[in-house]
This record gives C-alpha cells, sequence and structure tokens, in this order.
C-alpha cells in the first residue's frame, strides 16, 4: 500500500476510486517521526472527499476516531476564496511513529458550537484598524493603518505583537470590549510591546545588508475562521526596499492547540538581492539563542509585570543571524519569485504549557521536526 505526503494528498482521489462507491472511506495517517505530534492538523483534499463519497458538499463529511471511537470536529477551508471548499481537515493527537485510522461517513452538515471554536481573528476598526487573532493557546495582533495617524500614540510598524494567555477561551472580543487588556485579571494580559521592531516573530527583508520593512497593512482578507484554524491575509502596499518599490501579502494561519503561527510572504517584485529577515526584539535581559541547523532563532526573556515571555522564529534554510534594528533577525532564502515561508512561535511561562527556557527550547525543536517531516496520509476503501 502506498503512503503518500499531505502535500500531494489532492491526488489521493486516484486511490479512493479503485474502490467501490460507498458512504464510508478509511483515513490513514502515519507518523514518520519517533516524536509525538499533539494537536496534528490532518488535511484533506476536498476533491478527494467528494469523489470517494460521492457527495456535493464536503461540510456533510463526518469524521470518526478509529482508536476513540469518537466523532471529531472538522473545518471546511477554502483557500483561495473563490467560494470553493479545497480542503478537509480535523486534528489528532499522534504517538512518536504512531499510524492511526479514521472512518469517514457521509450525515447532515453540524455546525459548531461556540464553545468548540478554538481559533478566531478578525480586523478591529474601533482599535485604529488591528488584526487581531488567536487560538486557544496564544493570542496576536499586527497594526493596520489608523494606528499611524492615531493623535494619542501613533505607531508605524509591521511587527508581531504577543497577547499572553492563562485561559483556553477565546478572548480577544471580550478583551478589547472591555479596554483593559493591559492588566491581568485571571486571564492573562498585553504584556508585551513590539513598537518598531520586527517584535515577536515579524519580519522583512534584508537587503544591501540593510533591514527593510513595510508601514502598517492597508487591507485583509478572511479565508479561514475557525473552529479549528484561522487564516488571513494582510496587504502591504508598495514600499521601498534597496531601491526597489515592492508590495508584500502576508499569509497567516494559526491552528488549534499549537504555538505556533505559519507566514507564507509574496514580495512582488522581489528586490534583487533579498533575503528574507524574520526576528525578534532585543529586550534588557534576554537569552537570545540561535540554531541554524533546525532553522530555529528564540529569546527568552522576563516580562516587566509577571513571568518570562520566549519568542521564536522557524527559518527553513536559515543561513545565518544578526542583530540590527533593535532586533536579532535569522535569515533565510526568498525565491525569485518572491515567495517565503517562515514561522513564529511565543510561549509565556505562566500560561500552563510551557514553563522554562529548556521545555521552550524543547518545543520549538519538536516543532521544526515535524515541519521537516510532515504526515503521511492515505484514502483508501474499507
Amino acid at each position: 500500500m502506498t503512503i503518500r505526503s499531505a502535500s500531494v494528498f489532492a491526488g489521493l482521489w486516484l486511490v479512493a476510486a479503485q474502490g467501490p462507491t460507498t458512504a464510508t472511506r478509511i483515513v490513514t495517517v502515519v507518523n514518520p517521526i519517533d516524536a509525538e505530534r499533539p494537536a496534528e492538523t490532518i488535511a484533506l483534499a476536498a476533491p478527494a472527499l467528494l469523489e470517494a463519497l460521492q457527495v456535493k458538499d464536503v461540510r456533510t463529511v463526518r469524521v470518526r476516531d478509529d482508536k476513540s471511537g469518537q466523532d471529531l470536529l472538522t473545518q471546511a477551508v477554502d483557500l483561495n476564496d473563490d467560494g470553493t471548499f479545497d480542503e478537509l481537515i480535523f486534528q489528532a493527537d499522534l504517538g512518536a511513529k504512531e499510524t492511526r485510522r479514521f472512518t469517514l461517513t457521509v450525515g447532515e452538515r453540524r455546525i459548531p458550537t461556540r464553545e468548540e471554536y478554538r481559533a478566531y481573528g478578525r480586523f478591529n476598526r474601533e482599535r485604529r484598524d488591528d488584526f487581531a487573532w488567536e487560538n486557544d493557546r496564544v493570542a496576536h495582533r499586527m497594526y493596520g493603518a489608523a494606528l499611524e495617524t492615531w493623535a494619542q500614540e501613533p505607531l508605524t510598524s509591521s511587527g508581531l505583537d504577543v497577547w499572553v494567555k492563562r485561559t483556553r477561551r477565546l478572548v480577544i472580543n471580550d478583551w478589547y470590549m472591555i479596554d483593559d487588556y493591559h492588566r491581568d485579571t485571571g486571564e492573562g494580559a498585553d504584556l508585551y510591546s513590539a513598537g518598531r521592531t520586527r517584535g515577536c516573530g515579524g519580519s522583512g527583508l534584508l537587503v544591501g545588508g540593510k533591514l527593510f520593512s513595510p508601514p502598517n497593512f492597508r487591507n485583509t482578507r478572511v479565508l479561514a475562521q475557525g473552529p479549528i484554524r484561522v487564516m488571513f491575509e494582510l496587504i502591504y502596499e508598495p514600499w521601498e526596499a534597496g531601491g526597489t518599490k515592492t508590495s508584500e501579502t502576508r499569509r497567516v494561519t494559526l491552528d488549534a492547540g499549537s504555538h505556533v503561527n505559519r507566514f507564507d510572504l509574496t514580495f512582488q517584485p522581489a528586490p534583487a538581492g533579498a533575503e528574507l529577515a524574520a526576528g525578534v526584539r532585543i529586550n534588557p535581559g534576554q537569552a537570545a539563542q540561535p540554531t541554524p541547523a533546525t532553522g530555529v532563532l528564540r529569546t527568552w526573556e522576563p516580562l516587566k509585570q509577571d513571568g518570562h515571555l520566549g519568542c521564536a522564529v522557524i527559518v527553513p534554510g536559515m543561513t545565518r543571524s544578526l542583530v540590527t534594528d533593535g532586533s536579532t533577525l535569522a535569515l533565510g532564502p526568498l525565491a525569485t519569485s518572491g515567495a517565503t515561508t517562515y514561522y513564529s512561535a511565543s510561549a509565556w511561562d505562566r500560561g500552563g504549557d510551557i514553563k522554562d527556557v529548556a521545555a521552550f527550547d524543547a518545543y520549538l525543536a519538536r516543532e521544526a521536526q515535524r515541519r521537516q517531516a510532515p504526515v503521511r496520509i492515505e484514502l483508501g476503501a474499507r
């Protein structure tokens, strides 16, 4: 039996089509690494499911975990906002080297309850054009156009801000509404300041040895809005990077149960000789550690109000690190097409998951390994 990776799952409808047409199929998922994969997101290509199960709406596909016998929460995702769902995703905790089976059936579409939502994000006009997003572990925001000219506290920055959380529930709507989120009343707070730096995992371009970054974003597009995944794009209008006017589209993806955001960046046009520069603001008392072999650059710093915060980036193909413009940066390749991908992570030692720098290092090493070796997926008849 041939096992294929998730990245080529769109072709697996051929495997499914070989069996008889029934309302049941089996998904086999293999973890190829000797490490656990908690909250692994498994993505099934919608065309494969529609063909295999002979249905018209991928949202009517049910997923049952054969190990526990439980029906799992699912989410249909439209990757390009064309009105057609491209994937159906669900999550499972996978053990080291574990192979798991899931049964697919067809039933009435189930609408998730509010309590089942573990990822969410939105544009916030009322807070001078923030885009804020979160899951059950972390929360973030990036800054929009209105903040540049806000009379009270203007800020021009494309850095990444982080809000620390003690709770698993979604909080950004409540925190914005009450407007007291710089004080921890038991759920966490905004205890970090990105300022004009790269913040807790932001990016820019290094051209001719100099860091260039855009002003605040000018437009947004939400592609997925939970309950498992939040995915959106920020549009940065043309800005100068080493003598070249370039625009940037920044796609951000965050899944439930994870401390890691995925950033897919596209620069048009790509400045000649440009490198991706992703990193973390320099703070007093922080301990910075680059690990080029895994692409990880992390810091661990005391927060002024409570505990310690870990910030990190994972840059595939990381070439080196440097310190400039108030940030420690990891450098990586930028394709001639202007496309590149990196990851950011954060962890608060009061959040309940990652309690010290050693635990953060172990988490980052595992996350880097997960991204180098994705799960393998096969769709077949029962």
